[in-house]
């Protein structure tokens, strides 16, 4: 039986304790809001109310900034990396596979193989 504990998506959290558990200032979560990394549930009171998603959305946003990235860059990576995940976990849900190549914490190969030199070809 599912609840909504299991639920990564609900909106459990008040911005008071959501700030507190992922040691950051309310201010922070606002600027995130207005970046448009997240936008809170509101209560019927009108206050926002975080899920465990967002609050990992943000703790990796803080990561960054504290890595010395800009608040527009580190909002960029951390909305790829998501879309990366939710891609990579529909694929497994269709059946699929993923190989090591299909890490996100390794990087691609960039560089292609130099062609053959004309002296390597057999004559």
């Amino acid at each position: 039986m599912s609840t909504s504990f299991d639920d990564a998506d609900y909106p459990a959290y008040t911005m008071g304790r959501a700030a507190e558990m992922i040691g950051v200032t309310p201010a922070f979560l606002r600027s995130l809001g207005a970046a448009g990394l997240i936008e809170p549930e509101r209560s019927d009171g009108g206050h926002r109310r975080y899920s465990r998603h967002q609050l990992q959305l943000a703790a990796r946003v803080r990561q960054l900034l504290d890595q010395g990235m800009l608040l527009t860059a580190a909002c960029r990576i951390v909305t790829l990396e998501d879309r990366l995940a939710a891609a990579h976990r529909r694929i497994i849900e269709l059946g699929g596979t993923l190989t090591a190549d299909d890490d996100a914490d390794v990087p691609t190969h960039t560089h292609q193989p130099d062609p053959p030199h004309e002296y390597d070809k057999a004559g």
